[in-house]
This record gives structure tokens, sequence and C-alpha cells, in this order.
């Protein structure tokens, strides 16, 4: 059985900071990240641009105002579900 996990990061965003360290603490490169609510404005904090599967709701998507990083994928509520099938661990970090 695979160790991969799903992170949900829904913390507010002055809470998102402290989040991440604790993310970061717990990532490995199995994982996948998806930013949820107001954690979407800290898309550009350095440890998110080093990740490979960081995904955003296609309507938290609008709080981000044209910003880009490669890693980021805007999915839909349906490709949510999908993605959370996949996981038989999943963490919400907020």
């Amino acid at each position: 059985m695979s160790n991969k996990s799903l992170y949900l990061v829904q913390s507010t965003f002055s809470a998102t900071p402290s989040v991440l360290t604790k993310l970061q603490q717990l990532y490995s490169g199995e994982d996948t990240v998806v930013l949820m609510g107001e954690s979407v404005l800290h898309l550009q904090h350095p440890f998110l641009q080093q990740l490979n599967n960081v995904y955003v709701l296609d309507t938290d998507a609008e709080m981000l105002a044209g910003q880009k990083s490669e890693s980021l994928q805007v999915i839909s509520y349906a490709e949510f579900a999908d993605i959370c099938l996949n996981y038989t661990r999943c963490t919400r970090l907020n």
C-alpha cells in the first residue's frame, strides 16, 4: 500500500504561514496539497513553489488575481472528489 497523503490546507490568511511550516515537516514527494479558502493567497510561499502537486478549487482560484505557479492546477469540485478517492490518508490543516 502506498504511503502518500492528501493535505487539505484550509487555514485563515494569518494562520497559513505556520500551517505551511507544519506541512513542510510532514510532506513527502508522493503527497498532494489542496489549498482552500484564504490559504490560496499564500501560493507564492517558497515551500509551495517547490511542490509538484498543488491544487486550488476553481471557486477559490478567483482570489489569485492572475498569480501563476508552474505546479498549480485549478480543479472543479468533481475533480477534487476524484482526487480524494485516490487517497486513504487525508489530513486537514487549519
